[in-house]
């Protein structure tokens, strides 16, 4: 079963438990960009980033994506529903106990959730909070480096390992660039991707009007979403 599968299997339960459905026009869509709220945080962050990878997929690949972004709390059980979930911040990530159940729920179940860090104080302190989050929830030892062949960075566009950025100064506290990312892995599939090079910052820039790129830098967030939607 894939992640599409797992997205109508779970919208069939829920709308049989009679929970609200995320929006009525889902069933015309392939992609919906969500983004997570937490209690704990600053989780509005990169208010352009949605936009522009929400244009890049509709450019580059054939997906029916719903041009809007998606808001939901974390603790809202619509966001079991959701294709693909977005959580950043830059401050400290210490869920309460519903949106503790919600995202092992969900990513036990199929989902997928792509976390970016936009911390780069000397503490550290969005990552070290949200690595010990999954570690209270999934273990010690579930949060692993992705390998540089890992199915993710081929799953659309080939990358040799994860894209830097402008934005890599300090994502865990340490004053180092690092040349990978982490990830959890349920039964197979990556579940949580977990980035410190704040991708999202580098996306939410208007490279689109200003031209200062040669090349599409959200080209790996289309290969994010895909894997997402396929794996």
């Amino acid at each position: 079963m894939n992640r599409r599968h797992f997205l109508a299997a779970l919208t069939t339960a829920l709308a049989a438990g009679a929970t609200r459905p995320l929006h009525a026009a889902s069933a015309d869509y392939d992609f919906w960009f969500t983004r997570l709220m937490y209690d704990s945080g600053d989780w509005d962050v990169d208010q352009r980033m949605p936009a522009n990878i929400i244009t890049s997929l509709i450019d580059y690949t054939r997906l029916r994506v719903d041009p809007k972004e998606h808001v939901l709390a974390l603790a809202d059980p619509r966001m079991l529903q959701a294709p693909f979930c977005y959580l950043s911040g830059h401050k400290l990530v210490e869920f309460n106990p519903d949106e503790r159940r919600n995202f092992e729920r969900y990513v036990r179940s199929g989902g997928f959730v792509f976390v970016d860090d936009c911390n780069h104080d000397i503490d550290g302190l969005f990552a070290k909070s949200f690595e010990e989050e999954m570690a209270r929830i999934f273990g010690p030892k579930a949060m692993q480096k992705l390998p540089p062949r890992h199915p993710i960075y081929s799953s659309f566009f080939t990358f040799d390992g994860p894209p830097a950025t402008g934005f890599e100064l300090n994502g865990w506290g340490d004053d180092l660039v690092h040349d990978y990312l982490k990830g959890i892995t349920i039964d197979g599939r990556l579940g949580v991707l977990y980035s410190n090079k704040d991708y999202g910052c580098e996306w939410d820039y208007d490279w689109r009007n200003k031209r200062w790129l040669a090349e599409d830098n959200t080209k790996f967030a289309v290969n994010i979403v895909m894997y997402a939607l396929t794996a």
